[in-house]
């Protein structure tokens, strides 16, 4: 079974594996570079120590130097997905297009253990290609998430768990479109469509509410600059910000036409804001989820993403049970 399964898949696995070592190695070689900026360690430069001034420089090279390929790599989300893709979509369609499902099904291996066979089988190389790809990745963006965290949309996708459960969830996709439309071609394009239709409803939807978000309120500062209303401290760089505005005085939030009129009464009266807002008890408002809970999201998000797999796979195995053709 393991060389008849070779057999019908290496192209798909040698192609995925020569694009993973490629894109590993580039990785690497621009990783080594940037990694090169911090002389004394990552860790010196995230927090509060970011305001230090060779830290600052630092990050400012590594934007300069090295923030196309952060902007390129946003896209790579979707890798996990082509991996998965690639290979659950002709697990079966191959089979009913060729018409090899007649020879497959009829030898001395049952069809329950045939397909259980090239599930575990592919399902394990998806597993090992978007798991080595994620960590290179994610070891290549560890001097932005010093800067950025890791709770910004094109880290929280390419890091942690959640990459592996896409690619997952694409193979499960893909081979039970492959069952159902038996071409390959069109059950890769289903998945493709259900990943990106599934990931803008978790991300927008139901992401925020993996858990209560918090919420901070604190006065207007008298003294500061315009620009720094309402941000919250450098040490909290790393949560997840889901709202932030200002409140009038009995905790009311403000919607920003009234804020935009109090701006514009405080320039009339040249005022500065901040003193203008502060003497009206204005306060303003952050809602946000703290950095520890990156984890806990990323385990309830792959949890969701492995499960809607793990139901597709067993439809497809209730359904060549019952003999699909």
């Amino acid at each position: 079974m393991t060389w008849l399964i070779w057999r019908q898949h290496r192209t798909e696995v040698c192609v995925l594996g020569l694009f993973v070592g490629v894109f590993g190695i580039a990785l690497l070689v621009l990783g080594s570079q940037a990694h090169d900026l911090f002389p004394d360690g990552l860790a010196r430069c995230a927090g509060e120590a970011g305001a230090d001034d060779a830290c600052t420089a630092s990050f400012r090279r590594l934007d300069e130097e090295f923030g196309y390929v952060e902007n390129l790599l946003a896209a790579f989300y979707l890798v996990p997905v082509v991996i998965g893709a690639f290979l659950g979509a002709p697990l079966l369609a191959r089979e009913l297009e060729d018409g090899t499902w007649q020879l497959a099904w009829t030898q001395a291996v049952p069809r329950t253990r045939w397909l259980a066979a090239k599930l575990a089988a592919l399902a394990g190389v998806t597993v090992a290609l978007t798991g080595m790809f994620t960590a290179v990745l994610t070891w290549f963006r560890r001097p932005f998430d010093a800067w950025e965290g890791r709770f910004q949309y094109d880290a929280f996708d390419l890091e942690g768990l959640v990459p592996v459960a896409y690619a997952l969830f694409a193979f499960g996709v893909a081979t039970a479109a492959g069952a159902i439309l038996r071409r390959s071609l069109p059950a890769f394009g289903v998945a493709f469509g259900a990943f990106l239709a599934a990931r803008m409803a978790v991300a927008l939807v139901a992401r925020p509410a993996y858990a209560t978000p918090l919420t901070t309120v604190e006065p207007v500062p008298v003294g500061g600059s315009e620009d720094r209303a309402g941000r919250r401290s450098v040490p909290d760089f790393a949560d997840w910000t889901i709202e932030r505005g200002y409140a009038d005085a009995t905790g009311r939030r403000l919607s920003w036409t009234e804020f935009s009129e109090l701006e514009a009464t405080a320039n009339r009266a040249g005022t500065n804001l901040n003193q203008f807002l502060h003497a009206r008890g204005t306060q303003r408002f952050s809602v946000y989820h703290p950095a520890d809970r990156f984890w806990p999201f990323q385990l309830v998000e792959a949890t969701l993403f492995v499960t809607v797999a793990a139901v597709l796979v067993g439809v497809v195995v209730w359904r060549v049970r019952r003999r699909i053709v």
